[in-house]
């Protein structure tokens, strides 16, 4: 009953605000496909389907429907409204995009999130974490559908590569801010960028060509100089694949770990940890040095 009555209020107190009526915004290159009222509580998928698909299956296709069931423990989304919206900023561009806005006590700024692999879809559990904080939250499947670690959408389709590197994040960031403005009658105050590995590359590029975009920027372990980055595990698939024989059986890393667990007892452990911090020591201070000489030409790098 109380749920009910919840619903209701919730219904009541935003009946008046634009969010339905954001359907019908006009924006350049932008088609909005949903705009709709979700009320506080767990993240249930289009449909009602309330679990996560089954291990392996494909994500579903089309507007809001791609969206995995699978949320943060412990996160309770804040009512908002649901914006989604497909840009085409090139004639082979197909870039799906989402925009969550608080209902109540935003903090008057927009926390875009990043993506990991070859990404295709959009970063949902980002998203709940960015809205649980109060902020206008947006991602994008950056152009494509599939897994993190299928690159296929880029064969033939050299306007995808570019939506992929580096439009698609600008585009959905520029449409968001409109759409910020238009629901809440004023712009956000500031800007800010998150994401780790493709995310934190994606971050970079946007320092990079578009420094208006973002106030603050959050590069986690940034997937850059992407072109060598990629090179080099092609590298580590042909050795692996030319001699299989080099890789390790199950049953040797079942050895490994034993071994492993074994040294953690006493003088081992000790043992292993300062030849590990050693090692480790070595490594970082190494990479130190190339890494400031290295990093103005590899983060320039477009791709």
């Amino acid at each position: 009953m109380m749920s009910i009555v919840a619903l209701g209020l919730f219904g009541a107190l935003l009946a008046a605000t634009p969010c339905e009526s954001l359907r019908s915004l006009a924006l350049p290159n932008t088609t909005v496909t949903a705009a709709q009222l979700v009320p506080a509580g767990p993240f249930v998928a289009p449909g009602g389907r309330g679990q996560a698909p089954a291990a392996g299956a494909p994500a579903p296709a089309g507007g809001r429907g791609q969206r995995p069931a699978a949320q943060p423990p412990g996160i309770t989304l804040l009512g908002h409204c649901c914006v989604a919206a497909v840009l085409k900023p090139s004639s082979d561009s197909h870039i799906e995009i989402e925009v969550w806005l608080p209902a109540e006590n935003w903090n008057g700024k927009l926390l875009a999130v990043g993506n990991g692999g070859w990404a295709g879809e959009i970063s949902y559990p980002a998203m709940a974490s960015a809205l649980q904080e109060g902020y206008a939250t947006a991602s994008t499947d950056t152009g494509h559908k599939g897994g993190g670690a299928d690159a296929s959408f880029a064969l033939g389709h050299p306007e995808k590569v570019v939506d992929f590197a580096y439009r698609a994040v600008h585009e959905m960031t520029a449409t968001s801010k409109s759409i910020i403005t238009a629901f809440y009658d004023r712009a956000p105050r500031l800007a800010y960028w998150s994401g780790c590995s493709t995310g934190g590359r994606q971050g970079l590029m946007s320092a990079q060509r578009y420094p208006g975009d973002f106030d603050g920027i959050i590069a986690g372990a940034p997937a850059n100089y992407h072109n060598h980055l990629t090179a080099w595990l092609l590298g580590l698939s042909v050795a692996y694949l030319s001699d299989q024989a080099r890789a390790l059986p199950p049953a040797k890393i079942a050895l490994v770990n034993q071994a492993v667990l074994n040294a953690g007892r006493g003088a081992g452990a000790r043992r292993l940890l300062q030849s590990h911090r050693a090692v480790r020591g070595d490594r970082v201070a190494s990479s130190a040095s190339s890494s400031r000489t290295a990093v103005s030409s590899r983060v320039s790098r477009p791709v």
